[in-house]
């Protein structure tokens, strides 16, 4: 029986596939496929773990024999027994062999699937037995984990499952985590929790497929293999949807490619409304090999770098300066010429490194960490490491134009500190006679603080950029990635767009580059308001252009700009926003080149 499931929209576009669980564990479970000729290998691995568990259980029998009660040798029998039974072991197999799953992932999703048929169980004994299960595959994991090197993960996961296509379901998944199946083997995304803004659906957003948060039970509604529908433009999940349901949704997502074909035509117009001012688009990447995207969508350059991500799923080891170097170079060199806005590494939050380097931090039991040591706090906080990108940075910018921005930042000292250091890696690289170019310096305007005491930052810095998610987050006082209060998280909030539009026009005023480079530059309910509050220059996900694009060639900015003044005035903006643009505006139909 079909079964729908709701959350929140926040990648647009219609998915179709069998799921992928992965399941929650109380131990960590690396999800990575294998090469087709590892699987003997990973088979081999399994069963090594395996016979290992096997003689520590034997072992822990002969110790407790004579000492312990009956029941507790009778529950050691038991798990053996668990730990061999082909419902398990023989199942497990087949997800390394079928699915090219690694070991620890396909003893996770087995149990997931034996989890399901134990709670439907009749008998409550036999219900109870699900935490013995549970201990053995956890066992199992650990032992796996431990054992060994991993096979490694699969330079592009294209060519997993290349006959079925999948989507993934899980109670969450971290940013490093979706990186890492930045490939294409996964269609869309399901999470029980999340936020509109989270950094999962931001780079949910990145990948360009559909994708919804929020969905509450929907990783223990849905079974391994189950069909289902993600509906990212509506927010909804359609497990195991009828023959009609189906052909309805395909009959949607050859729409959507149509519409995607039209709009990539306009890709090398330039963005210009119909009064005749040019508009700068620019394109978010987290990684260099990102670039080449943003030039085929006719990015004018890239408005962010998230240079964290080269920090993550690296198991607590950092990049050195040449790696960064590398990464930083190759961006560059890839936009033949065009601007390159570097930020410097914004960690902390939703985007934690890995465990090993945040307990070495000492910074991994921050009780509130969007409050805590986060992006340039934490880069000061750790001088040798902020240095060793810095470096990179400014050795990359003899390669090309490249603006570094400094994340998170909202204190005097702060701007002090940071320009000191930028200058004590300049001085470094003279003295050691190695390439430095100049770069020009930017301020992420995304703490309340900053925005308020924009003349300082004006007087100090070469540009500011709107950090819309975390601006927002911030001056409500809500956690983006918090779904229990998403339905707080109001873009259009006067408070929101009041310090968005004093940003802009001051930085204007003082001959400073702005730009909104968060979600809100992306979101075609805001282009026209952003148009009239004065901003020229927009960053956003490559995908996100074209329709961007198409929206500034039908705006005639001069129309809309004293709407826009009573619209910030307004006790509900976006209502007093749609009716007066409907009053103003006439829809101009734009000629595809």
């Amino acid at each position: 029986m079909s079964v729908q499931v709701f959350g929140l929209p926040v990648s647009r576009g219609v998915a179709i596939g069998r799921a992928v669980l992965v399941a929650s564990s109380r131990v960590d479970v690396a999800h990575y496929f294998i090469e087709p000729e590892q699987t003997g290998a990973e088979l081999r691995r399994l069963k090594k773990a395996r016979d290992q568990v096997c003689r520590e259980f034997e072992a822990l029998k002969l110790d407790v024999q004579g000492d312990a009660p009956a029941e507790l040798v009778a529950l050691l029998d038991v798990h053996l027994m668990l730990l061999n039974d082909d419902l398990l072991a023989g199942a497990t197999c087949q997800w390394i062999e079928e699915r090219q799953y690694n070991a620890e992932w396909a003893v996770a999703a087995q149990l997931e699937t034996l989890s399901r048929q134990f709670d439907e169980m009749e008998d409550e004994y036999l219900r109870e037995r699900k935490a013995d299960l549970e201990q053995v595959a956890e066992r199992l994991i650990e032992t796996l984990a431990r054992g060994g090197q991993s096979v490694g993960v699969r330079a592009s996961l294209g060519a997993a499952a290349d006959d079925v296509p999948l989507v993934l379901v899980a109670n969450d998944i971290s940013p490093a985590d979706m990186m890492q199946f930045k490939g294409g083997v996964f269609r869309g995304f399901v999470t029980d929790v999340g936020g509109r803004t989270s950094h999962t659906a931001i780079v949910a957003r990145s990948l360009d497929i559909p994708a919804v948060v929020g969905a509450r039970d929907a990783s223990r509604i849905i079974r391994q293999d189950d069909w289902i529908i993600i509906d990212g433009d509506a927010g909804l999940v359609i497990v195991d949807p009828s023959p009609m349901i189906l052909e309805e949704y395909r009959f949607r997502q050859r729409q959507g490619q149509l519409e995607r074909d039209r709009l990539a035509r306009l890709r090398h117009r330039p963005a210009v409304s119909l009064d005749g001012q040019r508009i700068e688009l620019l394109a978010n990447i987290e990684l260099p090999t990102d670039a080449p995207a943003a030039l085929e969508a006719g990015a004018e350059g890239v408005g962010l770098f998230r240079s964290e991500f080269l920090f993550m799923n690296r198991g607590g080891r950092l990049p050195d300066e040449d790696e960064q170097h590398a990464a930083y170079a190759a961006a560059v060199t890839t936009m033949r010429g065009l601007p390159v806005t570097i930020r410097t590494i914004d960690i902390g939050a939703d985007k934690p490194l890995d465990r090993m380097t945040l307990s070495e931090l000492r910074h991994e039991h921050s009780l509130n960490p969007a409050m805590g040591l986060r992006a340039i706090r934490w880069s000061l906080a750790d001088p040798g490491m902020f240095t060793v990108q810095l470096r990179a940075i400014l050795r990359a910018a003899a390669l090309g134009p490249v603006r570094l921005l400094v994340p998170m930042i909202s204190h005097p000292g702060e701007i002090r500190a940071t320009f000191e250091a930028i200058e004590r890696a300049r001085a470094q690289l003279r003295r050691e006679q190695l390439p430095c170019g100049d770069v020009k310096i930017g301020a992420m305007i995304e703490v309340p603080a900053a925005a308020l005491m924009l003349p300082l930052f004006l007087r100090h810095f070469d540009f500011v950029s709107l950090g819309t998610n975390d601006l927002i987050q911030y001056t409500l006082a809500i956690d983006r990635a918090d779904e229990s209060v998403a339905h707080l998280y109001d873009p259009w909030h006067p408070a929101v767009l009041g310090l968005v539009s004093t940003t802009i026009r001051a930085a204007r005023a003082a001959g400073r580059e702005v730009c909104v480079c968060g979600e809100m530059a992306g979101d075609m309910e805001f282009t026209e308001l952003l148009l009239a509050l004065g901003l020229r220059s927009f960053s956003m996900h490559p995908s996100q252009l074209p329709g961007i694009k198409q929206r500034i060639l039908r705006t005639e900015i001069p129309a809309l700009e004293a709407l826009a003044d009573q619209v910030l005035t307004s006790d509900d903006p976006r209502a007093a926003w749609l009716a007066g643009r409907a009053r103003t505006v006439q829809p101009a139909p734009v000629p595809v080149a």
